[in-house]
């Protein structure tokens, strides 16, 4: 297997990008699944299992896959990884069967405009529990919203920043690790 050359942003060959297997792709992308399986039970937890808690954690569930494709049509194709082994987390391979390679120049403008679509992910189960809370603590409840909130908050950013985003072409640009990122020098 041929390793991909990362493009640099003149777009000349660069460095040689890590290539990821399955396995890692999964693991790279198993904070984001423990966060929307923990938002979906958070949910379902709050409101006693009722009709209506039922369906506001399947409608979680949806939001959280159809992020995960939002962001795979509507940034991956502006991504150097796309269509590669070298993505992180397998989106740019998926992305592919969507849509066709766009220009990477326009990496930045895209995430910016499309990342805020799935933030709300992150605050849904905090907001839908807060009442349930107030109107009979639930310790159970309590707890599973301490590890959601360290898993979404603490565990996800950093694996992200540590792991996928550490190796990217595109960190120097990118609106989530720029300013996080040392330039070269």
């Amino acid at each position: 297997m041929t390793r991909q050359i990362a493009p640099d942003n003149n777009g000349q060959a660069g460095e040689p990008m890590r290539e990821y297997s399955p396995a890692q792709e999964l693991i790279n992308n198993t904070a984001y699944i423990v966060m929307i399986l923990l938002g979906t039970v958070i949910l379902i937890f709050s409101y006693g299992g009722s009709s209506g808690g039922r369906i506001a954690a399947i409608a979680y569930l949806a939001y959280g896959i159809a992020g995960s494709i939002w962001i795979m049509v509507f940034v991956c194709p502006y991504c150097r990884y796309f269509n590669t082994r070298s993505c992180p987390c397998g989106y740019g391979r998926i992305a592919a069967r969507f849509r066709v390679k766009e220009t990477v120049e326009c990496f930045d403008e895209k995430f910016k405009k499309h990342i805020p679509v799935i933030v709300p992910l992150w605050f849904i189960p905090i907001v839908a529990s807060v009442v349930p809370l107030i109107r009979g603590f639930s310790l159970p409840l309590l707890v599973l919203l301490v590890i959601f909130a360290i898993n979404a908050f603490v565990i996800l950013p950093l694996v992200s920043t540590k792991h996928g985003c550490k190796e990217c072409p595109q960190k120097e640009t990118c609106p989530w690790m720029k300013y996080t990122v040392k330039p070269a020098g």
